[in-house]
Formats: structure tokens, sequence, C-alpha cells
């Protein structure tokens, strides 16, 4: 029997990350796996994985800039008044503080789309809190990645406008002709589901007390008041915001914040080297993630081995809507714990299943709803996607928080289950 390049190297790459192998490093010892089952010479994988890198440089960019103002937001202190404040408002109420996490992830999709930027500011100084209270980080992670993931399925804004225009080009492209509009009127069942599965991890599965080292800092014992420094470095970020809004460049926008923060004094000019190899820091090794990983999904995608693992299945659903979308899931679930990115997913399963479902007599209401969770799995619980290195990246700040274990494993049980069950009975009564 044939070894599928794909099959086979998403589970290296998860095998490794189990045994804590640094992701990084995971990624690319499967890109070579990958390359090797598909019969490439050394040198096409290594080409074929730079050259996909390059596809993700304006991502990776943006949050290394993004970590700059994050940085700043550090060093000027705005980052400990703004979740000094928070502390004062929940004082001993841990699902308080959880709720506040969460419609600030919510928004940082929507309403302000700077995407897991907010983490590395406003989580570490709330460590400490969340240490007093006991509170499972295991939760916080769940909280934070459903707020970065539910908005996108659910909501036509933001990245959500993103996600299902590209769910609505995709469809039409296949013969299945929807507008933009229509995705969220079936998607919000996605959200729904996942909003449940929230419920399940803060008060059920991670309701207990979890005991965790408190690390002192000098900082906690200052006197809390907004400076002209925090003020100026405020006025960037929202100035980043704008630009970003006005021009669709992250980048730009970023940019633009670090010129109002550096030209204002907000940070003194002696201290720019120093902030920029701090954001580099906070930010850089999800943005090396973020290229490495679009080099993996090329691969796999020049491989042939995503075709030939959908066709290896379809000849065993193609008279059962049932195991039809079982295996639907099922691929769009291998494929997007591998590539890290429901949006790169969408072209893959749109092209490769739209015709079955039509053949099958799927409603367009169901194909909606599978193509939206068959490319959402895997996102949440892939150790390759923002969905879980943004949470990591600031819960480990003091290293009591495993990328694996308490963000990726959480994520993966909790939201790839709702997804899975809400799929089903989607499809269930809208056939």
């Amino acid at each position: 029997m044939e070894l599928n390049p794909v099959l086979i190297s998403i589970i290296v790459l998860c095998t490794l990350c189990i045994f804590r192998i640094n992701v990084l490093l995971s990624l690319m010892i499967s890109t070579v796996i990958a390359g090797f089952i598909a019969g490439f010479p050394i040198s096409k994988t290594m080409d074929l994985f730079i050259q996909g890198s390059g596809q993700n440089s304006e991502t990776a960019l943006s949050y290394i800039l993004l970590g700059v103002i994050a940085a700043a937001m550090t060093h000027t202190g705005l980052a400990y008044s703004l979740s000094t404040k928070i502390s004062g408002i929940i004082k001993n109420n841990k699902y308080l503080l959880i709720g506040i996490l969460v419609i600030i992830s919510i928004l940082s999709q929507n309403l302000i789309p700077v995407h897991i930027a907010f983490i590395p500011i406003l989580i570490p100084p709330l460590l400490g809190l969340m240490n007093k209270l006991n509170l499972d980080r295991r939760a916080v992670a769940c909280a934070l990645a459903f707020g970065l993931k539910a908005p996108y399925i659910a909501l036509p804004a933001g990245f959500g406008l993103i996600f299902q225009g590209l769910i609505a080009a995709n469809l039409t492209q296949n013969n299945v002709f929807v507008e933009k509009t229509d995705i969220w009127r079936y998607s919000w069942f996605l959200g729904f589901a996942m909003f449940v599965a929230l419920l399940v991890c803060v008060f059920v599965s991670y309701k207990k007390p979890r005991i965790y080292k408190t690390i002192e800092k000098k900082e906690e014992n200052k006197e809390i008041k907004f400076t002209k420094k925090q003020l100026v470095t405020l006025f960037g970020a929202f100035i980043a915001l704008v630009v970003q809004l006005l021009s669709g460049s992250l980048p730009l926008g970023a940019l633009c914040g670090l010129i109002v923060i550096f030209g204002f004094r907000a940070v003194d000019q002696s201290k720019m080297d120093f902030l920029m190899n701090e954001g580099v820091a906070l930010m850089g090794y999800i943005a090396f993630v973020m290229l490495v990983c679009s080099g993996f999904a090329l691969v796999l995608k020049e491989s042939g081995g995503i075709d030939s693992l959908v066709s290896a299945i379809i000849p065993f659903v193609e008279n059962s809507k049932f195991l039809a979308t079982s295996a639907i899931l099922l691929a769009g679930l291998i494929i997007t714990i591998g590539i890290g990115s429901s949006f790169g997913t969408i072209p893959i399963l749109a092209v490769l299943f739209t015709p079955l479902c039509l053949k099958l007599g799927f409603s367009t209401p169901s194909i909606i709803i599978l193509l939206c969770a068959s490319a959402a799995l895997g996102d949440a619980g892939s150790p390759a996607s923002d969905t879980t290195l943004g949470p990591s990246a600031g819960l480990g700040a003091d290293n009591q928080h495993d990328h694996i274990k308490d963000t990726c494993i959480p994520t993966f049980l909790h939201y790839n289950t709702a997804l899975i069950i809400a799929a089903f009975i989607a499809v269930y009564f809208l056939n």
C-alpha cells in the first residue's frame, strides 16, 4: 500500500509535538518527511518549503511589528496599568476575568482586528492574579481560543467577513451559488456549539483550582496612574488600528503606530533597539512558525497527497450521506492540523468535496455548514495554529503553561468535538 505523504507527515508532526519537540523543528522535520514520501529530491522539497514560507511573510511581519507595540506598552507601564484596572474590576471573581478575556479576544477578531497581538500585552501582567485565584490556565486558553476562532465562523465582520467571503467564493466556483451574506445565517450554529463547549471547559472540565507558583515583581507595588507616555503609546496603538482599517495593511498600520510612539518619545530613542529586540522576542517565534507552516502547507499541496487521500475515501462514501459527512470532516481535520489555517483549507476542501455533496443531494445550507466546520476543524488544537500559539505565548510567559498539554489538547478535544456534533446535527436537519 502506497504511503500518503500528507497523512504520514501530519502524524509525525503531532507525535513530535506531543513528545515536546519544538514546534518549529517538528514542522521542518515533517516537511522533509512529506517530500521524501512524495518522491521529491531534497532540493525540490526545500525549494518548495522556502517558496511557501514567503507566502505568509505579511502575517509574520505584522506579528513582529505588533510585538514591538506590545513591548512599548509593557515598557511604559501601560500594560500593567490596564491589567491592574481589570484586576480592580474583577476582584476575586475568576469567571468575570474569563468573561472579560473572551470579550476582548472577540473584539480582536471583529471590531478591532489585531488578532493575537493583544495577548502578550494583557495576559502576562494578569498571571499573578490568575495564580492568586488558583485559576486553571487551561480554561483561560480555551476562552482565548474561543474568542479567536468562533467569531470568524459565526459573525460577518472583521476576519469573519474574510472567512465567510472565502467560503462563498469557493462554493460559487464549484457550482453552489451563494452570497457572502448567506454564510453566517447557517454558520452561527457552529459558533453556538463552540460556546457550549466553552461553558463545559470553564464550568466542568477546568473548574477545579490549580496551583501555580507566584513570581512577585517589584512593579506590583507602584501607584497605578496613566502617564503622558502611556497615553501616547495608547494613541499609537489607535493610529495603528485606523491606518490598518483605511489601508488594509496591518504592517503599515503597525509601522505608523511605532512612528507615533517613537516620534512623541513615549519611549526614548536610545531604547529603540532594545524595544525592537523585545518585540521580536514576544512575537518573533510565532511569526517564524507561521512562515514555516506556510512552507509545510505548500509541500503538502504539491505532493499530491491531499488528492490521493480524498480519492481513497470517496469510493467508501458515495452512497451514504452519513459516511460522506464523516469523511469530509475527517479530511478537514487532518488537513487543517497540518496546515494550521482554516482559511488555507477552504479552497482545498471546496474543490474536492463540493461535487460529491451535489451528487449525494446535500442541500445548500448543509454544504455551507460542512465546509465551514471541516475548514475550522483542527485549527483549535493544531500546534502550528495562531489560535493555540497566541494563548500559549501569553499564558506561558512564566514557563508554567505547556503549549501541547495545556493549550492544544484541551482546545482540540472540546472545540473539535463540538464542531463535529454540530455539523452532524445541522446536516441531518437541513437536508
